[in-house]
């Protein structure tokens, strides 16, 4: 069935989904909106809504219903080596994705799915085309590792420990520590943290996860080099700071000294 539902001083507009289309992606919950019409014909609510649009002084469709759902019933994703565009502005990116739930397209990295599950990391990390302003896409690497991420927890177990000694385990097979020194680890460090500062720049999420975890990498080996281990120098570093009091000033926290205790 087919309703044409008014959200008053707003709209006038045509979903066979209410809860979806309303409530979901317009944020507007029962007793907000009105059902004016409902019926099974698309035609008929089709024209209808036009009238109405009209009659209530709202700015009428340019296209009806009818053949806004004809020209719109798959959104088609233009994927290139890097990234997949989508054909609509980023104000519009949530309704299209929501329509078009299980549609798939293949990419260099793979076959994506748009599901409820990653619409939310595509809307935030879409960056709007510099060639269109009606287009916008997102890397598909970066895609590609927002999914793993949802996956490998679980398929794996790993406590904290347990991922520093796989650090651990990795450097030593790779001989950073019969052959590497804390100097040259430090020099990576700084190259890291270089890379985070670009990153929050931009502020490319995938970049900025990435920058954080090769920083940890690097202070596991740093440690494993100065005969040490990265959990007890974190364990060091949160017994210095539990009791620790301040303020925070111009986004930095201040101590002002330490809470005394019995």
């Amino acid at each position: 069935m087919y309703n044409i539902y008014h959200i008053p001083g707003k709209k006038i507009g045509v979903t066979r989904n209410l809860n979806k289309r309303v409530t979901v992606q317009q944020g507007y919950a029962l007793g907000e909106y009105e059902v004016l019409l409902t019926s099974d014909d698309i035609d008929y609510v089709s024209a209808m809504e036009l009238e109405l649009q009209k009659s209530y002084g709202y700015k009428v469709d340019r296209q009806s219903y009818t053949n806004l759902i004809n020209k719109n019933k798959q959104m088609k994703i233009n994927a290139t080596e890097q990234t997949s565009t989508f054909p609509c502005p980023l104000n519009k990116l949530k309704g299209q994705l929501m329509d078009n739930l299980d549609l798939s397209w293949e990419t260099s990295h793979g076959k994506f799915t748009i599901t409820k599950d990653n619409i939310p990391w595509i809307i935030a990390n879409a960056r709007t085309s510099m060639f269109n302003n009606n287009r916008c896409y997102v890397y598909n690497k970066a895609l590609l590792e927002s999914i793993k991420v949802e996956v490998e927890p679980n398929q794996h177990s790993w406590n904290q420990n347990e991922r520093f000694e796989l650090i651990r385990k990795w450097a030593t097979e790779r001989g950073i520590y019969d052959k590497g020194n804390s100097h040259t680890q430090y020099v990576k460090l700084m190259e890291e943290a270089g890379e985070l500062a670009a990153a929050l720049l931009n502020k490319d999420a995938y970049e900025i996860k990435d920058a954080i975890g090769d920083i940890v990498v690097v202070l596991t080996n740093l440690a494993a080099l100065e005969g040490m281990t990265i959990e007890n120098c974190i364990d060091a570093a949160y017994k210095e700071i539990a009791n620790r009091t301040g303020t925070m000033l111009n986004g930095t926290f201040v101590k002002t000294g330490l809470k005394q205790t019995l």
